[in-house]
């Protein structure tokens, strides 16, 4: 059961590690930083792992991303492969620029979690 990260966040936030992997070339990144956040309608993967993987952005596609703050900005799109809880997703994911990525609804919504906030700890559901 991973231990909320208190090092990056305040209050300590579930943070999980994920494979990532450029589907035109095979590259992979094993130990992607990605917060579970609920919140996000969608997952966001860090630039600089984008560039080490070098996978290309898909052309002529930007999303308009609103912050909590209500903060806008824009993101590119990658294809990808994205391994998280025994699974894999495959498609679309959007590029942030900070250091760990976020795990967002469209891939949350698939695997059952249990947020042990008390406890400072998560795991997959496996009931």
């Amino acid at each position: 059961m991973p231990e909320y990260d208190a090092a990056r966040f305040e209050p300590p936030a579930p943070l999980a590690q994920v494979t990532l992997r450029n589907p035109a070339s095979g590259a992979t990144w094993p130990d992607a930083l990605m917060l579970l956040d609920s919140g996000a309608d969608v997952s966001l993967i860090p630039q600089a792992i984008i560039k080490s993987l070098r996978v290309e952005t898909v052309p002529g596609r930007r999303y308009e991303l609103i912050g909590f703050d209500g903060g806008t900005s824009f993101a590119a799109v990658v294809q990808l492969e994205l391994s998280f809880a025994r699974r894999t997703f495959r498609g679309q994911f959007l590029i942030i620029e900070q250091e760990w990525g976020i795990l967002g609804r469209n891939i949350l919504n698939a695997v059952p979690l249990l947020l042990d906030g008390p406890n400072l700890r998560w795991e997959e559901d496996g009931s």
